[in-house]
């Protein structure tokens, strides 16, 4: 694929006064790693001398001892195992705050103070605040609410008893629908019902072969020297491809 290539470069030559020429030069200049380090390397060459205590050497190790990780835990490590912080755990504040939160926390110390006094305490039996605690779990005690009373007896005749049975054969649905119970099982024919003599009215009216009568049933008996008749037969001879 390259071999014309690689055959016609060689034989092209550019004059080396040409703008692309002289612009390539320039960019190589400016690309060039030995052209841009030059003049340190005549520097280097012409040999130099700085003194320990020059400005820029103390910055520098001034910059490096700082960014030295060493010198950075140097302190640090002359002083472990030198330092505790505190002579007691109760004058460091964290370790203070610390059993404190965790006093706090703690459910036995929380009920400690409940616990050394439930057993001195002394309530008097008809205290009124011990009182209403009965009545209380008195009324919301599900015993005594679901208690059944005992079984009254009422002569059937009371008028009373004979109000509660009018009362409730009102009430009742049995005697409600008793009226019905004899049509239960009887068979019954929708022909000639309301809505079947409905239904067979409306499909009469949207029957279309009862709306419309076909043309072919209809019997009728045309005149030959009708006006429109005989206009006809000359507007079929003028337009016959025959004729």
């Amino acid at each position: 694929y390259r071999e014309a290539w690689d055959k016609d470069k060689t034989q092209i030559s550019i004059p080396s006064d040409t703008p692309v020429m002289l612009q390539s030069k320039v960019n190589a200049l400016n690309i060039s790693n030995k052209h841009y380090q030059k003049a340190w390397d005549e520097a280097k060459a012409k040999s130099y001398d700085i003194r320990a205590d020059a400005i820029p050497i103390k910055h520098a190790k001034a910059s490096r001892d700082i960014a030295s990780e060493y010198k950075y835990k140097e302190t640090h490590e002359k002083q472990k195992g030198h330092y505790i912080g505190c002579r007691t755990a109760q004058e460091d504040p964290k370790l203070s705050w610390a059993a404190r939160a965790m006093a706090l926390q703690n459910d036995r110390m929380y009920r400690k103070a409940y616990h050394d006094s439930k057993a001195q305490v002394h309530i008097p039996v008809d205290a009124l605040s011990v009182q209403a605690a009965k009545e209380c779990q008195t009324l919301v005690s599900d015993v005594d609410y679901r208690q059944y009373l005992h079984q009254w007896t009422c002569l059937p005749d009371q008028n009373d008893v004979i109000h509660a049975k009018k009362a409730y054969d009102l009430q009742s649905d049995n005697v409600y629908k008793s009226d019905l119970e004899w049509l239960r099982g009887v068979g019954w024919l929708t022909e000639g019902s309301v809505d079947v003599v409905k239904a067979k009215k409306a499909q009469e009216i949207l029957n279309d072969r009862l709306y419309r009568t076909r043309p072919d049933e209809v019997k009728f008996t045309s005149i030959t020297d009708a006006p429109d008749v005989v206009q006809a037969k000359i507007n079929a001879l003028q337009l016959s491809d025959v004729r």
